[in-house]
């Protein structure tokens, strides 16, 4: 019998990049397949290609046996192939059935759509596949692991056969990821198959029963996962050794250098998202802020730094109050950060490398008296970045933008870094990035933590947070569910926490059970 799904030689290129070169994947029916390799390693060109997003320019895809021409997403769930994206393509003021239906006619009745119809066949399909939704709830009001939920059923919905998730588990609690590997499992019983796009190596481990890693465009290797292991598939991934074990020897924490009171903020929109923020850090030290991303992470970034407007509450950077302080007075006070959005907010993509590397910092690289910058200091300063931090461009001059984003965040980092600060917000310092690239930001935050620099470390991988905090804080709809030490944190009761329990009420539950 045929594979469900066969790709054969898939070649992309695009100017100045062969984005896939002869990339062979077969996938089973009633398999889970994992997908791996770094950013750029063609990833996303072949699941575009094999959802009808972009076109190949060579090679064959085989669905049961046949050959097919997939030119558009509607191709492609017309032959049973559908796909979740990391952002999920849902309207939030529709309900959940709007959503499925969406676009769909084969549920209409002369003019109107037959709703009553299409929630009693959604209500049968989430039965059937373990995944609980109530087709009349607005997804507006659900949590981020039912929406998810909703992309699935859509896909179902549509008799999608052959389903790709990217990165599928970003955004959600550890128990939701573990719930979603449920529901993987039990579809892959019933013989749909699985693509499983991840950086998460031990999600891999979990759930998929082989896996393809892909390197430069070509396929390194295909296993079965359980004749492999996570270290040798980083090492398949960046083509050398990967240090899983980071040394972060125990330190007592120094003097306290961020003190936070009270803190309210709103969102853009007006809604209350900080509902009174009490936290410190010291030197030497990281916190870890811990949640499903939405619960005010970013709202507590952009107050800290005052990019959001403080409703009530005060900030102190060592003695300094820093509340209501301009950028000039967050430099004074040795504040930097990191922002989660390196393209949009971290960089400018149309200045060169230096030009970035100076940004919100360029009085020590003006002539004296004048307003003039001093190009060969500013480039000197560049390639001392570029060197120390490994950054991969042609120069100093090369644009900012058009590098990747690993070599991106490199440039943010080091451009934080290099001002030698006493306080570091850093706010999803790796996501989107691989391996390689994780490896080498998280040993940098180490390094910082080790010369007494205090680190506030907001990020929605858990495992990130696990590892490099010393202190890890859980933050739920704008509120500190409680702070413990790292090691003494468990997974499961840090998901608890993301999820609205707060620790000591989980600490009493612990007693009496």
């Amino acid at each position: 019998m045929a594979p469900f799904l066969e790709m054969r030689a898939i070649t992309k290129q695009f100017p100045g990049v062969l984005a896939n070169d002869r990339i062979d994947l077969t996938v089973e029916a009633g398999e889970i397949h994992a997908l791996l390799g770094e950013n750029g390693a063609g990833k996303s060109t072949l699941m575009n290609i094999l959802y009808g997003l972009i076109q190949r320019d060579a090679g064959e895809i085989r669905v049961e046996g046949q050959p097919v021409e997939l030119r558009s997403p509607s191709d492609a769930i017309s032959r049973g192939i559908g796909m979740i994206h990391q952002d999920f393509m849902l309207i939030p003021r529709f309900t959940v059935i709007e959503n499925v239906v969406l676009g769909l006619d084969e549920d209409s009745s002369g003019p109107l759509l037959n709703l009553a119809a299409a929630a009693r066949r959604l209500t049968d399909l989430s039965r059937q596949h373990g995944l609980d939704v109530n087709p009349a709830a607005r997804v507006e009001h659900l949590s981020v692991g039912v929406e998810q939920r909703v992309e699935i059923l859509k896909l179902l919905y549509r008799r999608a056969r052959l389903l790709i998730l990217d990165e599928p588990t970003a955004v959600l609690t550890p128990q939701e990821a573990e719930g979603l590997f449920k529901v993987l499992r039990s579809l892959a019983a019933q013989g749909h198959a699985v693509v499983f796009i991840t950086h998460k190596l031990h999600e891999v481990m979990a759930v998929a029963d082989r896996v393809t890693v892909l390197r430069d465009g070509r396929v390194i290797a295909t296993v079965e996962t359980a004749a492999t292991n996570p270290r040798e598939l980083a090492r398949m991934m960046v083509g050398r050794e990967v240090e899983f074990r980071l040394d972060k020897p125990a330190r007592p924490a120094g003097k306290r250098i961020l003190r936070i009171e009270d803190l309210h903020a709103a969102d853009d929109s007006g809604h209350h998202k900080l509902r009174g923020i009490d936290l410190e850090v010291h030197g030497g030290e990281i916190v870890g802020l811990a949640g499903v991303d939405g619960n005010g992470q970013s709202e507590l970034a952009e107050a800290l730094m005052n990019l959001r407007t403080i409703q009530r509450g005060r900030i102190w950077v060592d003695s300094v109050e820093v509340t209501h302080g301009s950028p000039a007075t967050h430099r004074a006070a040795g504040m930097a950060y990191i922002p989660a959005d390196r393209r949009k907010v971290g960089s400018v993509g149309a200045l060169s490398i230096a030009y970035n590397a100076i940004l919100g910092n360029l009085r020590p690289y003006t002539r004296a008296g004048r307003l003039l910058l001093h190009e060969r200091w500013i480039n000197g300063h560049a390639q001392a970045l570029v060197e120390r931090f490994d950054v991969r461009t042609p120069d100093v001059a090369f644009e900012a933008g058009k590098l990747s984003g690993g070599n991106l965040q490199k440039v943010v980092l080091g451009r934080e870094v290099m001002r030698r600060p006493r306080l570091l917000i850093v706010e999803q310092p790796t996501r989107g990035l691989d391996v390689g690239a994780t490896e080498y930001v998280r040993q940098q935050l180490l390094a910082e933590r080790a010369r007494g620099v205090a680190i506030l470390l907001i990020s929605a991988e858990l495992e990130e947070i696990m590892t490099l905090s010393d202190r890890i804080a859980v933050i739920y709809q704008g509120q500190i569910m409680g702070i413990l030490p790292a090691a003494a944190a468990e997974a499961e009761t840090l998901g608890l926490m993301m999820a609205g329990s707060r620790a000591e009420n989980l600490a009493q539950d612990k007693d009496h059970g």
